[in-house]
């Protein structure tokens, strides 16, 4: 009995140590974290800038210079008196 006992206690222990939530385990979980959170800084990082293009955008007080870049870029539209300069 008393080494079915010393068993289970040492199987529990092993799993505590070395499972997978165990203490070894937690190396990992630490690097896993830091990679989250450089990741959700960066997005922050894009959802401000977005949400900055957006209040540019925005019906009531459009920027006339952001409006008129993107209708040019994605519709192709130009004036006939201007001139074209390719910087590719």
């Amino acid at each position: 009995m008393p080494a079915l006992a010393l068993i289970v206690v040492g199987t529990f222990a092993g799993h505590a140590v070395a499972g997978p939530n165990g203490l070894l385990a937690w190396g990992g979980y630490h690097r896993a974290l830091e990679a989250r959170k450089t990741e959700l800084a960066q997005l922050d990082r894009q959802r401000e800038q977005l949400r900055h293009h957006s209040a540019l955008l925005d019906p009531r007080k459009a920027d006339p210079d952001m409006a008129d870049e993107l209708v040019r870029k994605d519709l192709g539209l130009v004036r006939p008196d201007e001139v074209i300069v390719p910087l590719d």
